[in-house]
């Protein structure tokens, strides 16, 4: 995947000294360069001698044409002293992406009484005039370069427009339709399209039964390289051979329809009609393919596979998401639940060094390819993107693994801080049983990519809107 490219445009206003705002704007860099994010700056050297934004020595046309040439994915506005908020505002209403705004805090006034900045009145213009151009925007404190909320704040930002990027060029492959029995996986393709720009490519189950066989039949590099992965990292003692070759075809041509399709993540339609046809459950397909940042969604859900994207994204795709029906309370806890499917939650989650692959426990033809044990615990965050009446929303929640009772398939227990509420809000909507988990605290990046998602609405349960808000502004540091 492309590094995210961060438009850089630190911006100051002539009644304040220059050299200082060009000395912040060399400190603020480095500062950035030194948070390790995987990131490009695209800066403003070489449209004037100072490559800062004021007056009109650089018009708006030309920052802005400049980012849209490098096609930035967000644009940061540093204030190195008041700024110049009309050039910011039209830039960020000409480029149309995630906005940045934040200023070093000010230093005390000199001894003859004279300030050098005034950063902070500048950002109250230009956070004015921002919204007089409709241009949404996140904000980091006024804090000092090297404060805690502003590493905190940025890195956030970064995760959200990462988010913003991977929504807004969303193909989902469609493997079949979603299950006749199964009403919750309906969805409006038409809507997302027009709603989301969200792309659905529909294919049949015969399609990837004749791709999946064609693969098995072959000897293709990536075939072997299936069966070596399946073979060194699950104990396949149960099955045979020729179930390895099936599955690990199935996950070859999974990939292949979603390289060739332009997709990045996959619903199929997982029973019953796929065992017919090929022999095998796609469970251990889907949980590798999910481990190489293509996440794959049961039951043809389109919402869940949306919010799988959503949620790695948020990570940076430094960790993979699982995706597991909300099944049944802990016997002891009450605020316990279980986190279940079939056999499809990535390998590399495994509590077992070699987790086992074996047959499905609850369909009668007992078809091979679901891979069981329970994954690590720790703490995770659980969302779920759904709507329904055209209003969409995204559910948002914390939670820690937790001991439980064996059970059978992929699983984990979790404790969250009020099950109560969370299964009233889960059932009264418009969520479903599905939800999508991940290994890392994404709630504040998913909450603020939704400022720049019209039409979807976030839904945190833990933290509340009220926390997540505070902790962007530093709370706890």
């Amino acid at each position: 995947m492309k590094k995210l490219k961060i438009g850089y445009a630190p911006t100051r206003r002539f009644v304040f000294s220059a050299e200082d705002a060009f000395r912040y704007k060399v400190m603020i860099r480095e500062k950035i360069e030194s948070f390790g994010l995987d990131i490009e700056l695209v800066d403003l050297e070489g449209l004037n001698k100072e490559g800062l934004l004021y007056d009109d020595h650089i018009n708006a046309d030309q920052i802005a044409n400049r980012f849209k040439q490098e096609h930035v994915d967000a644009v940061f506005f540093p204030h190195c002293n008041f700024g110049t908020e009309d050039t910011v505002a039209r830039v960020g209403k000409a480029l149309g992406k995630p906005v940045l705004l934040w200023g070093p805090r000010d230093e005390s006034p000199l001894e003859d009484g004279m300030r050098l900045r005034d950063t902070q009145c500048g950002l109250f213009a230009t956070g004015k005039v921002l919204r007089r151009f409709n241009v949404p925007f996140s904000y980091i404190t006024n804090s000092r370069v090297d404060d805690p909320v502003f590493e905190r704040g940025f890195g956030n930002f970064v995760s959200a427009a990462n988010v913003v990027r991977q929504f807004r060029n969303l193909r989902i492959l469609q493997i079949g339709p979603r299950p006749a029995s199964f009403w919750t996986m309906m969805c409006n393709e038409g809507e997302l399209l027009e709603r989301f720009g969200i792309e659905v490519h529909p294919i049949t189950l015969v399609d990837i039964q004749r791709a999946a066989k064609r693969v098995a039949a072959g000897n293709s590099a990536e075939l072997k390289d299936a069966m070596d992965y399946i073979k060194e990292k699950l104990d396949w003692s149960e099955v045979t051979e020729e179930d390895v070759r099936r599955i690990a075809g199935l996950k070859v041509a999974m990939k292949q329809y979603a390289e060739q399709t332009g997709s990045t993540a996959i619903a199929i339609q997982c029973w019953s009609a796929l065992q017919e046809a090929i022999g095998i459950m796609p469970c251990l397909a889907n949980a590798i393919l999910t481990d190489e940042q293509i996440p794959v969604t049961c039951e043809t859900d389109i919402h869940g596979a949306i919010t799988s994207v959503m949620m790695q994204a948020a990570s940076m795709n430094q960790a993979p998401t699982f995706f597991a029906d909300l099944t049944v309370r802990h016997p002891e806890n009450q605020n316990g639940e279980l986190l279940f499917h079939c056999g499809n939650f990535p390998v590399s989650l495994s509590v077992e060094e070699r987790p086992k692959l074996r047959k499905h426990f609850l369909f009668d033809d007992h078809a091979p390819g679901t891979h069981e044990g329970q994954i690590k615990g720790g703490g995770m965050t659980l969302a779920r993107f759904d709507g329904d009446h055209g209003e969409y929303q995204l559910f948002l929640g914390k939670a820690r693994g937790i001991e439980g009772p064996y059970t059978r398939g992929s699983y984990v227990w979790v404790e969250v801080n009020d099950w109560p509420l969370w299964e009233e809000k889960l059932v009264k909507g418009p969520y479903v049983h599905h939800s999508v988990g991940i290994h890392a605290n994404v709630i504040p990046a998913l909450y603020e990519a939704c400022n720049y998602i019209p039409g979807l609405t976030p839904d945190p349960v833990d933290p509340t809107e009220r926390e997540i808000q505070a902790w962007l502004r530093g709370a706890g540091l």
